[in-house]
């Protein structure tokens, strides 16, 4: 049921990425508040699609899933066991339910302090590979936004490098919504600079997570290498 959602996104994608002669970027699928079946029936559809299970250096993986809350995450993870998916905490983690999404997700999209590296890497579970980071920049330094700095992305930056349970792959950002698309486009190029001055310091920085299902057109032309993409995927929320 969602093949029609998901080959518009990937059209857009591509339009947008031809338009500025960038590479594709890859699309997580933000399935928080979707139920367990509904998870599922993306991830068929996901996997139907050639184009949205590679990353800008054409390798497969598995298709991938954006949640904002461990436990909702845990639920849906163990209703659909059976099922080989990429899981992506994108909300704030707070430092208590570190233990938790340390062992339960591949990806965490939202460091923002020296408190959650340690913690992760702390209860990262050695049979497990290390836990792809990336650090959440508040680019538009808004008081309702999680995320550290701009000017704290280098400290933040080798305090995951130094950690070898924790594998350092780049930037996330939500700039603040402007009604003038100046300036959201302005949040991006801004958070495009900070990931290239990483890339050049950290050997596996290759990920700048930015833009949802308004604006991902603006985030790819500004250098999005993955987006996340719920509303225009699944539906609006009830």
């Amino acid at each position: 049921m969602y093949a029609q959602a998901l080959n518009a996104v990937l059209e857009r994608l591509a339009a947008a990425a031809r338009d500025v002669g960038r590479p594709q970027p890859r699309l997580l699928a933000v399935s928080k508040t979707q139920p367990a079946t509904a998870v599922a029936e993306m991830a068929a559809a996901l996997r139907a699609s050639s184009a949205s299970n590679a990353t800008v250096t054409g390798v497969a993986h598995a298709p991938a899933f954006g949640e904002n809350y461990v436990q909702e995450a845990l639920a849906k993870q163990a209703a659909i066991s059976h099922e080989t998916l990429e899981w992506h905490l994108i909300g704030h983690l707070q430092s208590n339910k570190a233990r938790e999404a340390a062992a339960a997700f591949d990806w965490v999209q939202t460091v923002d302090r020296d408190k959650l590296v340690a913690a992760l890497a702390r209860h990262r579970p050695d049979d497990l590979p290390p836990l792809n980071v990336l650090v959440q920049v508040n680019i538009d330094d808004e008081a309702s936004k999680h995320g550290c700095a701009p000017e704290q992305v280098s400290a933040l930056a080798a305090a995951i490098a130094a950690q070898p349970r924790l594998l350092l792959r780049g930037l996330m950002a939500i700039p603040a919504p402007h009604p003038d698309v100046a300036r959201r486009r302005a949040a991006f190029g801004r958070m495009k600079t900070l990931f290239d001055t990483l890339a050049t310091q950290y050997p596996h920085v290759d990920t700048l997570s930015m833009g949802m299902s308004d604006d991902l057109e603006l985030a790819v032309a500004e250098g999005a290498t993955m987006v996340r993409v719920g509303t225009a995927l699944f539906g609006k929320r009830a």
